[in-house]
């Protein structure tokens, strides 16, 4: 597949996200909620997890941004659901280390997620693709601590 070919893939994929967004809304019962917000361009999330017995048994979010940050808010939504705490931050820092360039554990699936890749192109859109994962972090941190 031409490079064109595949990033009009990824540019499809980050789009049907944006539109059709998986996991959004807010739980009721969540264990864990999270505001986050990026000031330098407006995006805000509103996440909610469920996280029983050091699993992530639910996410959902809610908010408001660009295509990037709430495409990947639906992506990480639904990459972390089912995980484990330890192995939902593995793929945070498996993210991060892919929207800052770095070589990253390529071993795992990353699935939807990997269409992202292209952001770290764009240093100012980092922080829109990260918001939801630093809130997913932020949350199963602090409800590792009050565990």
């Amino acid at each position: 597949m031409s490079f064109n070919n595949l990033d009009q893939l990824y540019r499809t994929v980050i789009m049907d996200h944006y539109k059709n967004p998986r996991n959004k809304g807010t739980l009721e019962d969540g264990s864990v909620t999270i505001d986050m917000n990026n000031p330098t361009c407006g995006d805000r999330i509103h996440l909610t997890l469920q996280v029983e017995n050091g699993l992530v048994e639910n996410a959902k979010f809610d908010g408001e941004g660009c295509s990037i940050s709430m495409s990947s808010a639906s992506m990480m939504t639904q990459a972390v659901k089912g995980k484990s705490i330890d192995e939902a931050l593995k793929l945070s820092t498996i993210f991060s280390d892919m929207m800052l360039g770095k070589e990253y554990d390529d071993s795992i699936d990353l699935g939807d997620i990997e269409a992202l890749s292209g952001v770290a192109k764009f240093p100012a859109r980092i922080k829109c693709a990260t918001l939801a994962w630093k809130a997913m972090e932020k949350g199963v941190s602090n409800d590792e601590t009050q565990s």
